[in-house]
């Protein structure tokens, strides 16, 4: 399942990405629902957990404004607009994993997943600065609210 999930993640970041790309065009027809099923079928019969991939899209749309407002203080010389589409996204992804899948997905899986992606699908230097951001997240929004103090979040 494991290898399943990584192209999942593929699937999701596609995903994510095109419906951004739209919204920004101003696309008035662009539906989620729409990207998501056409971009699943593409990999109906590689991917079995379909649940998995709609929880992390739609999860990560529900709560992307908070998101990005995480992103801003730990990476401070990068406005959230000015940084890589893909960059963004597959962020978007490692944070929401990271903050709202932990009893689903080790923290140590989901920035390892989102640094692949980022080597895949990123510029030069997009795996250094997703890891660096997503080590940071974890180190101060993950580590000190399981060790009680929850002053960094």
């Amino acid at each position: 399942m494991a290898s399943n999930r990584h192209l999942g993640r593929i699937v999701a970041l596609q995903t994510l990405y095109e419906y951004e790309f739209r919204v920004q065009s101003e696309d008035t027809s662009v539906d989620i629902d729409e990207i998501l099923t056409r971009n699943l079928e593409r990999y109906s019969a590689a991917i079995d957990d379909k649940a998995f991939v709609e929880a992390l899209v739609k999860g990560v749309l529900g709560v992307r404004d908070d998101i990005d407002t995480k992103i801003q203080p730990i990476a401070p010389d990068w406005p959230i607009d000015q940084i890589a589409r893909v960059d963004r996204n597959i962020l978007r992804m490692g944070i929401y994993e990271l903050l709202h899948q932990a009893d689903v997905v080790p923290p140590k899986v989901a920035i390892n997943e989102a640094v692949e992606l980022a080597k895949a699908f990123g510029s030069d230097n997009s795996s250094k600065f997703v890891n660096g951001v997503l080590g940071t997240v974890y180190r101060t929004l993950v580590e000190d609210t399981s060790n009680g103090n929850i002053t960094a979040v």
